[in-house]
């Protein structure tokens, strides 16, 4: 795991690369790789690579990067970890490659040399890397199926540049630090910025499941070799073949088991992130079958729940000791919040209203020694867990019909608001006709943050005429929905693992944790689990719970686990903020009282030049709402 950059000056007419340039960029992201710094340039200074190494396989110099083969004509920066490498290498040893290291790096650079671009669908990992290829004087990039792994880049015409953080790049000096109105309209819109926009308009992300080339006519189009919507789409043609029922549960199981294994392949310990959740729970459980003998496990408390539902601690206790677990409890409180909040910001690479759990929890992990910690994400979009699954098909059913008459949504909502009661009803309220009647508006009133009309109360009329036509956020929700699933549960699976996971949970988890030099890996993310068990989701025709998931450990989990509503992690910072305001601020009462999130965002608003910011901490009301 590590912070990957580099810079190619491929017109023929641009400036060589500044070296500096190149370290400054990978400095920025000294966190995400402690154990050692890097950087290569080529002999013509057309081309540079800068690295960052957290040591998790092969911790010898083998493993340093950036790392060429023997002649030199091929030479990779790559951040993640490739799980199924040993394989690889077998079969690469077969066919007559030598190698020099056990690094899982070793084993990419001469998958490209056998396979070319294809390599990529020999992969399974989360990864995001660069490789130079000197006969070709081509730089491919690419990027794993459901985007863990960050990687953007910036391309002025001259000059291509990447990195694994948006402030690399900006900190490198040569890169516009413009923001971009698709960007900040759809900040407000999801509470995250969507990819491929960044908060600034010269950076993209390189697409989840994409590859791209660079050569001496710069930048081409991404190339997709791997969508969500068509393992679910692939998976229901399988379903309506005659996929036995019957052989569901232990065919999860088994591919629930595989995914863990692969998960713990590390020279250095892994341990997990603990909650009172089923998803977690069964990971525990898994990685004793998978034969872990010693996991140390973490988990968040805080002072305010104990004693409340919202109080994950005890049965996070109970679990650990079921499985044997070494098991911390970190408690947070106000005054460690508000001493770490501008370390946060700091290390907050795009505005998020999440993310805060993840970097207290990461923090708890570090401090214990940890360099790997496996996490339950993915398991709600896996398994139907969120009430979405249930609430889109409903809303699309009952706004069908009307939405197909020409402007009647669109006129109840001004009507709606001229009258007054948009403030009783709520905005997504007086918008379901408008919206509801396909899965794309659906989908922005069930996650939105906020609702377009609202807008020109948050950011300049001209900002969010411009944001809203670069982003066309409903062609990007049905682009995501391409080719579309036909069940109404690989829809809503298909959104909430390319849109919400993707753009707010994953992301989040990485820069949160990264900045405590902490892998986090998600076994409940991983594409060959996904297309091992969809045919079964998708026999279902429904969320199918989380029933396979929980019987899954062969030791049973605890009663209070499987028996517990869910809930969602939550944390009271949304109070500390509040009680910092009121004492710092001298807020009025009606400050107080209106919604956090909205009043994050208006803070936001004011100060649209300054670095990134918070607008909200702990979770979204209003995108639950």
């Amino acid at each position: 795991m590590c912070g990957i950059n580099g810079i190619f000056a491929y017109h023929y007419a641009a400036n060589p690369i500044g070296e500096a340039e190149l370290l400054r960029t990978r400095d920025r992201m000294a966190a995400r790789g402690p154990d050692s710094a890097n950087a290569w340039c080529s002999e013509d200074g057309r081309v540079g690579f800068g690295h960052r190494r957290l040591s998790i396989i092969d911790l010898s110099d083998g493993g340093l990067q950036p790392m060429a083969n023997d002649d030199g004509s091929l030479r990779i920066v790559f951040n993640g970890e490739i799980y199924n490498y040993r394989a690889l290498k077998a079969e690469l040893t077969a066919k007559g490659h030598v190698f020099r290291t056990s690094s899982d790096t070793e084993v990419l650079l001469h998958l490209y040399a056998e396979r070319g671009a294809a390599m990529v669908d020999a992969l399974r990992g989360m990864f995001a890397f660069a490789i130079w290829d000197e006969r070709r004087r081509q730089l491919f990039l690419a990027r794993d199926p459901y985007g863990i792994k960050p990687l953007y880049y910036a391309d002025d015409g001259w000059t291509f540049r990447f990195a694994s953080q948006v402030k690399a790049l900006i900190a490198g000096g040569a890169v516009s630090a413009d923001l971009d109105p698709a960007g900040r309209v759809g900040f407000y819109l999801w509470g995250s910025v969507p990819e491929p926009f960044t908060i600034h308009e010269s950076i993209r992300a390189l697409p989840a499941g994409a590859t791209l080339l660079v050569d001496r006519l710069g930048a081409g189009e991404p190339r997709r070799y791997h969508s969500v919507a068509e393992v679910y789409r692939a998976a229901e043609e399988a379903s309506g073949r005659g996929v036995p029922p019957s052989a569901a549960g232990e065919a999860i199981r088994e591919a629930l088991l595989d995914s863990v294994r692969h998960h713990l392949v590390a020279d250095v310990p892994v341990g997990l992130f603990l909650s009172a959740g089923i998803d977690s729970a069964a990971l525990l459980g898994l990685m004793r079958d998978a034969g872990q003998d010693e996991i140390e496990t973490v988990t968040l408390a805080f002072a305010e729940f104990r004693g409340r539902p919202e109080d994950e601690a005890p049965l996070a206790a109970e679990v650990a000791r079921v499985y044997g677990a070494r098991h911390t409890v970190r408690i947070v409180d106000r005054a460690e919040f508000e001493a770490d909040l501008p370390h946060i910001l700091d290390a907050m690479d795009q505005p998020t209203i999440d993310g805060i759990n993840s970097w207290f929890v990461a923090k708890a992990a570090r401090e214990r020694g940890l360099k790997v910690a496996l996490s339950g994400l993915g398991g709600d979009e896996l398994f139907g867990g969120y009430p979405s699954f249930t609430d889109l098909p409903k809303w699309v059913r009952r706004a069908a019909v009307p939405a197909r008459i020409p402007f009647l949504g669109r006129a109840v909502r001004e009507v709606a608001r001229r009258s007054g009661s948009i403030g009783r009803l709520g905005p997504k309220a007086a918008g379901a006709l408008e919206y509801g009647g396909d899965y794309a508006g659906a989908y922005l009133l069930r996650r939105g943050l906020f609702m377009p009309w609202e807008l020109d109360g948050l950011l300049a009329p001209e900002i969010v005429e411009r944001g809203m036509r670069r982003l066309a956020p409903l062609a990007l929700v049905r682009q995501a929905l391409t080719p579309a699933p036909r069940t109404a549960y690989g829809r809503v699976a298909t959104l909430e693992s390319t849109l919400y996971m993707r753009n707010q949970l994953l992301r989040d988890t990485d820069w949160a944790t990264m900045a405590h030099s902490l892998e986090v890996r998600t076994p409940l993310v991983d594409p060959v689990l996904l297309a091992a068990i969809a045919p079964y989701l998708a026999a279902a025709g429904r969320p199918a719970g989380k029933g396979d998931l929980a019987a899954a450990p062969r030791v049973p989990l605890p009663q209070g686990i499987t028996g517990r509503a869910k809930t969602g992690f939550t944390t009271p910072i949304r109070n500390w903020m509040r009680q910092a305001a009121a004492a710092g601020a001298g807020a009025s009462s009606a400050r107080a009282e209106r919604p956090w999130a909205r009043d994050w965002a208006l803070r936001v608003a004011a100060a649209p030049n300054a670095a990134p910011a918070l607008v909200g901490v702990g979770g979204t009301d209003r995108a639950a709402a």
